[in-house]
């Protein structure tokens, strides 16, 4: 499986690396005003790529903070006798049982 995957991984360095030598040819990428960008295409196409990544990142972030917020709250809830999944597996923990899943398990993983 391990070499499969390697496998993978080469058969898409090389394809990547054929892309780029490829698309060496200059393109100007204009913006407003009458700015314009001139690089080789790879160039741009890499630029766009990681300022998708960043965006997505970037949105993200939200729900993220959102998560992190109710995880730390999620203990103060449970004494309290709050009805969440979180809490109940905080009041699990505090009647003796070490694990009790929110989800039941799935077959077959």
């Amino acid at each position: 499986m391990r070499f499969l995957v390697w496998l993978f991984r080469a058969f898409l360095f090389f394809t990547l690396f054929a892309f780029a030598l490829n698309n060496l040819h200059v393109v100007a990428v204009h913006w407003f005003f009458g700015v314009q960008w001139n690089a080789p295409l790879v160039i741009i196409v890499l630029a766009a790529f990681g300022a998708g990544c960043a965006m997505g990142v970037l949105a993200m972030v939200p729900a993220w903070w959102k998560h992190r917020r109710k995880a730390r709250t999620a203990p103060a809830d449970a004494a309290a006798g709050a009805a969440t999944p979180a809490a109940a597996g905080a009041a699990g923990a505090a009647i003796g049982t070490d694990f009790m899943p929110e989800h039941p398990p799935r077959d077959g993983l």
